[in-house]
């Protein structure tokens, strides 16, 4: 049975207080209620995109001499990076690594160029004009942790990664998101799939009420898979230069008109904020 969107949220190391919310969904007393009349849905990548390194390989630096055995580093196979992780994450915790250390090294991951200027921009706007929504092939713990340490989690009303937790022996357990068909994407996760259904199901519960528009802010290969879902109205925002960026660029080339959205590359998070500011001061 495929996770739905909406239960992939990081279960804290003390257990909050657990209430339903408005939607009838179980949560954590601290995840924040969904608004029903929000403008604007935006949608971040987490890798090379909030933080300027891939956070899988940035905690191989936890292992003993930083990096990982060449047995270990053989075994993975392409577009199933989720199911070598594990295997990763599996070894640390026999070399004795803790998940303190394991969680400082995602926390003292330094955010892309511009991005805390862009969440801090969108943290300043009343809460009724962008809901915001973390969607990464990382993991639940490394997002939390970071967006938890630079002050951001507030700001994200669904954090939509792959669901992961410290077991009580400290080894740290990832599983993958959900099954899919799609033939771009890693088996454990294609962000068209929940960007599509996120969207079409935050549009059923605000009453058919869809949202002026949908941003897509990514750097990734399997970032450019939800681009294809947004509408004319929308907006992708590609890493300039990065894997998302050039596959835009092929396609636009191969197949104009192809992609409907509007594409802004972006450098800096203020390249961002920009176009936001822009696109806000337009008429509805």
């Amino acid at each position: 049975m495929r996770d739905s969107v909406f239960n992939c949220c990081f279960v804290p190391p003390t257990p909050a207080a657990v209430v339903d919310d408005e939607l009838g969904r179980r949560r954590n007393a601290t995840q924040p209620l969904l608004r029903s009349d929000c403008r604007f849905l935006i949608f971040f990548d987490f890798d090379e995109t909030l933080v300027d390194e891939c956070s899988d390989d940035a905690v191989v630096v936890a292992a003993p001499g930083g990096s990982l055995p060449g047995w270990l580093k053989d075994t993975y196979r392409p577009a199933r990076y989720n199911e070598y992780m594990q295997r990763v994450l599996a070894y640390l915790a026999e070399q004795g690594v803790s998940p303190a250390t394991i969680q400082g090294v995602a926390e003292s991951l330094p955010p892309c160029p511009g991005i805390p200027s862009l969440l801090r921009f969108l943290q300043s706007r009343p809460p009724c004009d962008f809901e915001v929504v973390c969607v990464s092939d990382a993991n639940t713990v490394f997002i939390e942790a970071w967006l938890q340490k630079a002050g951001f989690r507030p700001l994200f009303q669904r954090v939509i990664s792959n669901p992961a937790h410290f077991d009580e022996d400290g080894r740290l357990h990832m599983r993958p998101f959900h099954a899919h068909d799609c033939q771009r994407c890693p088996v454990n996760m294609c962000k068209a799939e929940i960007v599509r259904r996120y969207t079409a199901q935050r549009v059923q519960e605000r009453g058919g009420q869809p949202f002026q528009r949908v941003f897509y802010v990514g750097d990734g290969a399997n970032d450019f898979c939800p681009s294809l879902t947004l509408s004319p109205r929308d907006t992708a925002f590609p890493r300039r230069d990065f894997p998302m960026h050039r596959l835009i660029r092929e396609m636009e080339e191969a197949k104009p008109g192809e992609l409907r959205a509007n594409v802004v590359p972006w450098s800096s998070g203020e390249d961002v904020v920009h176009t936001l500011q822009k696109i806000m001061e337009e008429r509805p």
